[in-house]
């Protein structure tokens, strides 16, 4: 996995802990390796990872190794992004987009 500076990767077997029982919204990437828009996504998670570091938990998860939680939240194409909070998916997003347009869907979960 192409794993984007200051973002941590989570598991099938920590998504409850790191993903579900976070304080924090939590955005979650479904990325992965031979997806070349998950690629061009790693410096914008990282940018969005750094400005909103105190209020935005931002983590990134491998479909092909993490096969559990990329069914239970039916994630057919990447990347897609999924914005947690209180343990429940409220936004979802497909596909890569830049910063900025990222940071404006973000904006209502901030």
């Amino acid at each position: 996995m192409i794993k984007a500076a200051g973002v941590a990767e989570v598991t099938d077997a920590d998504f409850e802990a790191e993903v579900i029982g976070a304080e924090l919204p939590v955005l979650v990437e479904f990325t992965a390796d031979w997806c070349p828009p998950c690629r061009q996504m790693g410096p914008v998670l990282t940018a969005v990872a750094g400005e909103t570091g105190d209020r935005l938990k931002v983590v990134q998860l491998d479909v092909d190794h993490n096969p559990e939680t990329t069914n239970a939240y039916k994630v057919l194409s990447m990347p897609t992004f999924l914005v947690f909070r209180g343990g429940e998916p409220v936004k979802s997003m497909v596909g890569a987009r830049p910063k900025r347009r990222l940071l404006e869907e973000l904006s209502d979960v901030l």
